[in-house]
C-alpha cells in the first residue's frame, strides 16, 4: 500500500471514530481537534490515492520471444592490405559471423476493476473503479465532519436566546410560591403576575384571579430575570394555576405541611443531574432539544398525583462541553437560556417546581477553585436563574434558628422530610493538595459542616421520618474514576458526617438518605455503622446517585466495592437519561417506607425500599433484634 493510501486510510479512520465517539458517545472537548485534524490529512490523501490508483487489474499477461539467426561477413579489416587479401580468399574461407534478432511480442489482457463497496464506504478509501462509491465515501466523511460542526456551534450561532421570555415555579412551601420570569422586551413592562384556584373552586374560594405581584424593571444586571414570591392560601394539596401578562402560564400545587403527606397517603419529589443539550446528537432535533426531558414527561405522567418538585443535583449547565466558547459572564448566560430556551422545557418546567444545587460544571470541570477565576462569572447567572427561586438558606449553627445570611446551601422540611441541600464546590479545599485522610481538609468549610451537623442534630416534628442530605458529588468512595473530585477525597470529613447520621438512627423514628449526581451513572449504596459500636444497623445510611437526566453515559465500569464500609446495593452504569423518583409512605406508623425507583430512558429498571429506624428505647442491642 502507498504511502498516501496508507494515510488516507488512517485519517479516515480516526475522523469516523472520533466522530461517532463525539457524536454518540462522549462528546469531549479534546475529540474536534483531532477530527479536524484527520479531514486536513483525508482530503488530499484522498485526492492523491483516487488520482494515481490504476482502474484496471492485469488478468493475463503473455510474452512471446521469437530469435532469428543470420550468418554475414565480417566486415574488412580497417588496414588496406589486410582487407585485401580478405576480398581474394574464396567464398568458403571468408570470416563471417552469426547475427541474431530478437522479437519480443508481450500481449497483456487488461480488465476493469470492480467495485468495492463495502470495503469503500467503511474504510473511506476511494475506489478507482467507481468513482459514485469515491464520492459517496468521501461525502460520508464530510457529513461526519458537518454533523460535529452542527453540534459544536449551531446552538452558539444560531440560539443565543437572547430574546428568550419564560416563567417557572421555584420552590412552593405550604404559605408561599417562587416565580421566576425572564422579560427582555421593555414594551411588556410592567409585568403582572397573578394566581387561581384550579380546577373545583366552590369549597376553598372562587377562580377570580388574585393578584400575587408585579414586575416593574428588568435589567441586563439580571439578565432581564426577577423572581416574585407571594403569599398562598395554606391548603394543602390544592393546585393553583399562574399567570403572567407577557402570556406564560402554568400550574404548581401546595405541599403538604410538615410531618404530613399527601391526599394518597405518600409524598414524591424527583431527582437527577447533568444536562447537555442535543446529546445523543440527532442531525434532526431541535439545536436545544432536550431527549431526557421527554423521558422524564413521560415519567411524570406515570405518577399518581404527580411530583411535588424536581431535585436537581448539579450541571444544569456544561460550559466546557463540548466546547468552552468563553469565560465571561454572558457565556455563562447563555448556557442557561439555552437550556431554559429548549423546546423540552415547558413539557417539566411549567408545571413543576425545581429547586438546585451546583457542580462543576456550572463553574469549570472538577471546580475546587472556591471564589476566584470564573466563579463570579459563573455564579452570576446561578444566583439569577436559579438560586433566586430556591428553598430558603440554611439556618445557622447556633443562630436561634435564623438563617445564614451568605450562605449558597439551604434547608426546608415539606412533608414528611428535612432537606439539607450542600454546596460541594464554592467552599471546598483543593482536592489533591491534601491526603484523602488529612484532618484539616473539607469539602464543606467550616461553617456548613456546622450548619450541616446541627441540621441532623435537631429533632424533627412529629410525622417527619426523614432527613435528605443533598450533595452534588458521590458520597460514597466506591466511584474509582477522579475519586478525589467526590466524597472519596475527603475521608476525614465524610467519617465526622457519616457518625453523625448515625446518630440521628440511634436516637430513633427518622433514617437518613444522601441524594447525589455527577458520575453520569447510577449506584445505591448503604453505610452500615461499624460492628460493635455504639449505633444499631437500623442506622444504617442509604445512597441514591443518580446521573444523567440528558447526556452521556461512561462506557466504561468505574464503581466497585471495596471494602465493607461502602455496600453496594445496585450498580446501573448504561442509559442517557437516568431519573430517580422518591415516595416516603406510612408517616403515621412506627417505621415510614422510602421507596425509590430508578427510571433509565423512561423505564422503571429498578426499585428499593427501605424503612425508617425504629421509634423505641434502649440501647443498641435493644433495637437491633427489633429490626431484624
Amino acid at each position: 500500500m502507498a504511502l498516501q493510501d496508507k494515510a488516507a486510510l488512517l485519517s479516515s479512520l480516526a475522523l469516523r471514530i472520533g466522530a461517532y465517539i463525539f457524536l454518540r458517545w462522549i462528546p469531549g472537548h479534546h475529540l474536534p481537534p483531532i477530527i479536524y485534524t484527520a479531514l486536513a490529512l483525508y482530503v488530499p490523501s484522498f485526492i492523491s490515492t483516487f488520482l494515481t490508483q490504476p482502474k484496471y487489474d492485469v488478468v493475463e499477461d503473455d510474452i512471446e520471444i521469437t530469435i532469428t539467426e543470420t550468418e554475414i561477413e565480417d566486415q574488412p579489416p580497417p588496414l588496406a592490405s589486410t582487407a585485401a587479401h580478405s576480398q581474394n580468399l574464396p567464398t568458403r574461407d571468408k570470416p563471417t559471423e552469426i547475427e541474431e534478432e530478437i522479437e519480443i511480442d508481450e500481449t497483456i489482457v487488461l480488465e476493469p476493476n470492480q467495485p468495492s463497496p463495502w470495503k469503500t464506504l467503511l474504510t473511506g478509501l476511494p475506489d478507482p473503479a467507481s468513482t459514485a462509491l469515491s464520492l459517496a465515501t468521501f461525502l460520508i466523511n464530510a457529513a461526519l465532519v458537518l454533523a460535529v460542526t452542527d453540534m459544536l456551534y449551531r446552538a452558539r450561532v444560531f440560539h443565543p436566546e437572547d430574546n428568550l421570555s419564560f416563567a417557572r415555579m421555584g420552590y412552593v412551601s405550604p404559605t408561599e410560591a417562587n416565580l421566576l420570569v425572564r422579560e427582555p422586551n421593555p414594551s411588556q413592562l410592567p409585568i403582572f403576575v397573578s394566581y387561581r384556584l384550579a380546577g373545583d373552586a366552590t369549597v376553598y374560594g372562587d377562580s377570580v384571579w388574585q393578584n400575587a405581584g408585579t414586575i416593574t424593571t428588568l435589567g441586563n444586571d439580571t439578565d432581564y430575570t426577577a423572581a416574585v414570591t407571594f403569599p398562598i392560601p395554606n391548603v394543602p394539596h390544592k393546585s393553583y394555576q399562574w399567570t403572567t401578562s407577557n402570556n406564560h402560564t402554568g400550574y404548581f400545587t401546595v405541599p403538604p405541611k410538615a410531618g404530613q403527606v399527601s391526599e394518597q397517603g405518600d409524598f414524591t419529589f424527583l431527582t437527577s443531574s447533568c444536562i447537555k443539550p442535543r446529546f445523543p446528537y440527532n442531525p434532526f432535533d431541535h439545536a436545544l432539544a432536550i431527549p431526557g426531558f421527554k423521558h422524564m414527561e413521560k415519567v411524570i405522567r406515570s405518577i399518581p398525583g404527580g411530583a411535588q418538585f424536581m431535585l436537581f443535583l448539579g450541571d444544569f449547565i456544561y460550559i466546557d462541553v463540548p466546547k468552552r466558547f468563553g469565560t465571561s459572564v454572558e457565556d455563562y448566560r447563555r448556557e442557561y437560556r439555552q437550556v431554559y430556551g429548549s423546546p423540552d422545557w415547558p413539557s417539566v418546567g411549567q408545571n413543576l417546581s425545581w429547586i438546585h444545587v451546583l457542580d462543576d460544571h456550572e463553574i469549570a470541570n472538577d471546580w475546587d477553585g472556591n471564589t476566584t477565576g470564573v466563579y463570579n462569572a459563573a455564579a452570576d447567572p446561578w444566583h439569577n436563574y436559579q438560586t433566586a427561586v430556591n428553598p430558603p438558606k440554611a439556618r445557622a449553627a447556633g443562630g436561634y434558628g435564623l438563617p445564614r445570611r451568605a450562605a449558597t446551601y439551604f434547608e426546608f422540611t415539606q412533608g414528611p422530610a428535612s432537606f439539607f441541600m450542600m454546596d460541594t464546590r464554592k467552599y471546598r479545599d483543593s482536592s489533591s493538595e491534601l491526603s484523602v485522610n488529612s484532618t484539616e481538609k473539607s469539602m464543606l468549610g467550616p461553617e456548613q459542616l456546622a450548619d450541616l451537623l446541627a441540621f441532623l442534630k435537631k429533632p424533627e416534628p412529629k410525622g417527619v421520618k426523614w432527613k435528605i442530605i443533598a450533595s452534588s458529588i458521590p458520597f460514597t468512595k466506591n466511584w474509582k474514576v477522579n475519586s478525589l473530585d467526590t466524597w472519596a477525597g475527603y475521608l476525614s470529613e465524610r467519617q465526622t458526617i457519616l457518625e453523625a447520621m448515625w446518630d440521628v438512627g440511634l436516637r430513633g423514628g427518622v433514617g437518613v438518605v444522601v441524594l447525589s449526581g455527577d458520575r453520569h451513572e447510577f449506584a445505591a449504596t448503604a453505610f452500615p455503622p461499624p460492628a460493635g459500636g455504639k449505633w444499631p444497623i437500623s442506622s444504617t445510611v442509604h445512597e441514591f446517585s443518580t446521573s444523567p437526566l440528558s447526556q452521556f453515559y461512561l462506557p466504561v465500569r468505574t464503581y466497585k466495592q471495596t471494602d465493607s464500609e461502602d455496600v453496594m446495593m445496585k450498580y446501573i452504569p448504561d442509559g442517557n437519561s437516568k431519573l430517580g423518583a422518591i415516595t416516603i409512605e406510612n408517616t403515621s406508623s412506627n417505621q415510614s417506607i422510602l421507596k425509590f425507583r430508578l427510571y433509565v430512558d423512561g423505564v422503571e429498571a429498578w426499585s428499593s425500599v427501605i424503612l425508617s429506624p425504629p421509634t423505641i428505647s434502649g440501647n443498641r442491642w435493644t433495637k437491633d433484634a427489633l429490626w431484624g
